[in-house]
């Protein structure tokens, strides 16, 4: 009995894997016939089933299953069905979550409909993945030119501020502030500055998703991405526990235009010193 069962248990797994092939056979002749007709729809249907079928198939179809999305894509785009449009990438980022030719198809994307800062995340990522693709490389240029004023790069050159806020970071450190939340962190200088005069624990907020993977860019650069937490949130939105253990005993932050309060900086710090700073003693 036991080698019976045995043999009706392969025999089951057997016909399973036969039904799976034959299955993922159809399926690939429905998606080229589909092709064919220009049914792009119906074939990105057919060829996400294919791939979510059989992963082994993943590398051959996948040149032809990028046409399909983007061809597909493009009459969604037409209509003006736009969350479809994204469900669809989202789903093809699923199974291709490395592709930068397909991160870069949806950067394209959201560029257009005007989500420049979620597009820029988008040909970021491409660029990381493929440094040599020339396309995501010049969007990512682009967008960043719409997102980052040319002003910044003087600021960021300034030694004199520079020098300032490294002063003032360092006599708070010293003072006893060893706990330091940077607002609105940029390029993360500010929380730099602070983990080098020695605070123990170094927490940097970003709204802004380009500004956010600079900031961990330039932070891996300096081989401190394990001693400064980076959160791509709003400081209004920071939650304790939930984001940081515990209250800070520093704020520090340069979100400041020429008008001086044109982005937000006392709502953040009223904020801040009601639900994130350590109260005076």
């Amino acid at each position: 009995m036991p080698n019976s069962n045995a043999k009706l248990h392969s025999n089951h797994r057997g016909g399973r894997e036969a039904s799976r092939r034959e299955l993922v056979s159809r399926s690939l002749q429905s998606a080229q016939y589909c092709l064919e007709n220009q049914d792009f729809g119906t074939a990105y249907a057919h060829y996400l089933l294919v791939v979510n079928l059989a992963p082994e198939l993943k590398t051959t179809v996948k040149e032809t299953f990028q046409f399909t999305l983007f061809k597909w894509a493009e009459e969604l785009d037409s209509l003006a069905r736009i969350q479809d449009l994204f469900n669809c990438y989202e789903q093809a980022l699923e199974l291709y979550p490395n592709d930068e030719v397909i991160c870069n198809s949806m950067g394209e994307h959201l560029f257009r409909m005007g989500f420049r800062d979620e597009a820029a995340g988008y040909f970021h990522k491409a660029v990381k993945l493929n440094p040599d693709f020339a396309d995501a490389r010049e969007n990512f240029y682009r967008v960043a030119n719409w997102l980052v004023e040319r002003w910044h790069f003087i600021m960021l050159n300034d030694a004199k501020r520079n020098l300032t806020y490294l002063r003032a970071i360092e006599s708070a450190v010293r003072s006893g502030s060893r706990s330091v939340l940077d607002i609105g962190t940029g390029t993360g200088i500010l929380s730099m500055f602070a983990k080098k005069a020695g605070a123990s624990f170094v927490y940097a907020c970003e709204l802004s998703k380009t500004m956010y993977e600079l900031a961990r860019d330039v932070v891996a650069a300096n081989n401190m991405e394990r001693e400064i937490k980076l959160l791509h949130l709003k400081s209004l939105d920071i939650e304790i526990p939930k984001h940081i253990p515990e209250r800070v005993s520093l704020v520090v932050t340069e979100t400041v235009d020429a008008g001086l309060f044109g982005e937000g900086i006392v709502e953040s710090l009223i904020h801040a010193w009601e639900h994130l700073l350590l109260q005076p003693k």
